[in-house]
């Protein structure tokens, strides 16, 4: 029995994980069924409905499992970089091909029924080349060039996606990078992006001149915590606002306002970064020319955010941005899903109003009901079931 236990696959599954998994398959099969019941058409086994193609959908994806976990892994390993070939080939050609969908060219189109979306292949088969390249023997994340080869893989998929465009999927290629961390990649990369998000966002929000003064500010306390030296900061601090004024006056005066003041603090941090090194040179202590440079570094992402809005973004993208930072209102348009979400959970109280009896779903408020705000809670009452979107 031990010899049998370590030579078959299924002996050594984790059961536990895999029951879960199935678990909440069924939980999302159910809801789905919930979200677009209709009682002309109540067979849940019904398989010209959603449901009853997810059905098959689902058992298809439970034999693709056992046939993975019978074959031999080395197959992946040998072919990970074929079928990630395989896959950019597809995600170029739907560029080209492709049907068009919601405004993104997505999709093959076989047929008047079957369509094929390259993106979702393109998950595994770039999980797959980034775990062959990754798990080579004399792997060092440290290593720039292995750095910029792991990120290429990542890049180059998501950034076909992007031409399409589907900006949702892309987000999830970039989750992939978490990986690195567990190969040794620093920390504060992570920081770096989550704080270029959050200056993207508050430019969005704020004036410039706002964003820039409390960039400068920033800069001017972290100084203080990391170089400890009141008296620099402050030399730092009225370098740049003495500069800046003394910009201004020449632009007042002799330029007749031709530019505006944050354009000028942003000078003035690049006019003093050679005096920042120069310091840095003498004293042996490089802390202000770093802070310095990601200043300046963070004032080309913000000076940046205004084309990326305007001209990578889709109109619905910047819609959606702006709804969800307040900037606009649009409850028949963009708000609606969110404002109907809203009334389901507010109609259907903390237990639910019982399991298909939703009226956001019955009565068709919510367009696209299999794949909008669908998912689920257990309530505390027996039988009851709140369903985000369908208050059911």
């Amino acid at each position: 029995m031990s010899k049998l236990r370590g030579t078959n696959v299924f002996y050594s599954l984790d059961w536990p994980v895999l029951i879960l998994y199935s678990i909440l398959v069924f939980m999302g099969w159910l809801n789905i069924y919930a979200a677009v019941y209709d009682d002309k058409y109540s067979s849940i086994f019904d398989l010209g409905a959603r449901y009853g193609k997810q059905l098959v959908w689902i058992g298809i994806a439970y034999v693709i499992i056992v046939l993975v976990m019978a074959s031999n892994y080395r197959i992946y390993s040998v072919l990970s970089y074929f079928i990630y070939g395989g896959i950019i080939l597809m995600l170029a050609m739907v560029l080209v091909v492709g049907k068009e969908s919601h405004g993104a060219k997505s999709w093959f189109e076989i047929g008047s029924a079957f369509k094929i979306q390259p993106s979702e292949f393109a998950k595994f088969a770039t999980a797959l080349a980034l775990s062959k390249f990754m798990s080579a023997f004399d792997y060092d994340m440290t290593k720039l060039k292995n750095l910029l080869i792991s990120v290429g893989i990542i890049i180059l998929p998501a950034g076909l996606i992007l031409l399409q465009p589907d900006m949702g999927s892309v987000l999830v290629y970039f989750s992939m990078i978490f990986v690195f961390y567990r190969e040794g990649l620093s920390g504060i990369f992570l920081w770096l992006v989550v704080l270029g998000i959050g200056i993207f966002v508050t430019t969005l929000q704020y004036q410039l001149i706002v964003v820039i003064a409390a960039l400068v500010v920033v800069a001017f306390i972290w100084y203080l915590v990391m170089g400890k030296n009141m008296v620099n900061a402050l030399i730092g601090l009225g370098s740049i606002v003495g500069l800046s004024a003394l910009l201004w006056v020449v632009n007042h005066f002799f330029l007749n306002d031709k530019f505006e003041l944050y354009i000028l603090i942003v000078a003035s941090c690049v006019i003093l970064m050679p005096c920042v090194v120069i310091y840095s040179y003498i004293k042996k202590e490089w802390i202000a020319s770093f802070i310095m440079l990601g200043l300046i570094a963070l004032f080309a992402v913000v000076f940046s955010v205004d084309f990326v809005f305007n001209n990578v973004m889709t109109a619905h993208q910047q819609t959606l941005i702006n709804v969800f930072l307040g900037l606009e209102n649009d409850p028949q348009g963009t708000e609606y899903n969110v404002v109907q979400s809203k009334i389901a959970i507010g109609s259907g109280g903390f237990a639910g109003k019982g399991y298909l009896q939703g009226t956001q779903t019955k009565f068709n408020f919510v367009p696209e009901q299999a794949t909008d705000f669908i998912f689920w809670l257990c309530g505390l009452c027996c039988g009851n079931w709140i369903v985000c979107g369908s208050d059911s």
